[in-house]
């Protein structure tokens, strides 16, 4: 049962790809069929930023991802919140005007924060497009927990890690 799932979400990304690569529209992460299986999963419910907006500075960084993911590498700064509600006082120090850009590995669970965040009333909680896979991709610095630079990435798992490029992907 799971070979012929996995078989068929390929063939779809394939399909997208191939569909895909003669639309118009802009790109928004480095790999076109990327950008094409994120614009079909994420609900654009929130406002969606790149990672060259995100770096641009001024934003406070959210990790929506597991414990586990967040403890193999996160990017810098960034504060843990999970992917479910989460206590308040991970925001504490955070004014509801300040900007917000919440991250996971592709963007998925990140927008599901995100859109939570802007109903308690952070006007400027945005989801970060692409996730930590494209901030890797794109070259951007990873940490431990002990704030040390790694190469090491939490890729989800096999079907989702095919999208991390660069790194070494950790799957445990």
């Amino acid at each position: 049962m799971r070979y012929p799932l996995i078989i068929g979400l390929f063939l779809l990304v394939f399909l997208l790809f191939v569909w895909g690569r003669n639309l118009q529209a802009p790109k928004h992460v480095s790999d076109r069929a990327y950008d094409l299986v994120l614009s079909t999963l994420l609900s654009h419910n929130v406002p969606a930023v790149s990672i060259d907006q995100v770096t641009s500075g001024g934003f406070y960084f959210l990790d929506a991802r597991s414990s586990r993911e967040f403890d193999v590498s996160h990017i810098p700064r960034a504060v843990w919140v999970g992917a479910h509600h989460f206590p308040l006082d991970r925001l504490t120090g955070i004014a509801k005007h300040a900007p917000i850009a919440v991250y996971c590995s592709v963007g998925y669970r990140s927008e599901h924060i995100a859109e939570y965040l802007r109903q308690l009333g952070y006007t400027n909680a945005v989801n970060v497009y692409g996730g930590i896979f494209e901030w890797v991709n794109t070259g951007h610095p990873v940490v431990t927990s002990t704030g040390d630079m790694t190469e090491r990435i939490h890729a989800y798992s096999r079907l989702w890690g095919i999208w991390l490029k660069r790194g070494e992907r950790i799957y445990e």
